[in-house]
């Protein structure tokens, strides 16, 4: 069984040191280090630390955050290596899916995590279907008012007037003057 370390910090002005020093002394024989934000999807680091964790071998991170960009992102990259007969290991929070116990609270962290999204969607769709019934759509508010859709199309159909000056003077861009026309797009 060999331990490969995982260290990531989101700004080039933090310091990796913490995290690598702590890494070592829990007995890492690779460390893999990037600066990248944990929302960014592409972790280069991450990418070849996972690609070079075999069978039997376990991840070792300081903090759980350093993984994954959020609790889901963590439990699709944990429950992964599992599949693939590899070890997790959070320093700081002593969470372990090489024992029988940090493999329950896996399970148990996953449930949770489902149960929050659908939780989450239950109210978003509460939410819609009352501003629904009470006249509200959502989205972004129109660019143009109806007064100024109706001057657009009046200037358009004039034939004095360019896309580019009916832009200029509703201080809009082009599109949004195309896209009132209904032609969609430049011809």
């Amino acid at each position: 069984m060999t331990l490969i370390g995982y260290a990531r910090v989101s700004t080039s002005g933090q310091d990796l040191a913490l995290q690598r020093e702590a890494l070592a002394t829990a007995g890492c024989v690779r460390i893999f280090s990037e600066t990248a934000s944990g929302a960014l999807r592409e972790r280069p680091e991450l990418e070849r630390m996972l690609d070079y964790a075999r069978p039997a071998d376990t991840i070792v991170v300081w903090k759980l955050d350093r993984l994954g960009r959020s609790i889901q992102h963590l439990i699709e990259v944990v429950t992964s290596l599992g599949e693939r007969g590899v070890g997790f290991r959070s320093l700081t929070e002593g969470f372990d899916t090489t024992t029988p116990g940090g493999k329950l609270l896996f399970h148990v962290l996953g449930a949770l995590a489902h149960f929050e999204r659908d939780l989450i969607r239950e109210r978003t769709m509460a939410g819609l279907a009352t501003a629904k019934a009470a006249g509200r759509t959502g989205g972004r508010p129109p660019k143009l008012t109806e007064r100024q859709v109706e001057m657009a199309r009046q200037m358009h159909a004039s034939g004095e007037h360019t896309i580019t000056a009916i832009a200029e003077v509703l201080g809009v861009a082009r599109p949004t003057v195309y896209r009132v026309l209904g032609s969609g797009s430049p011809p």
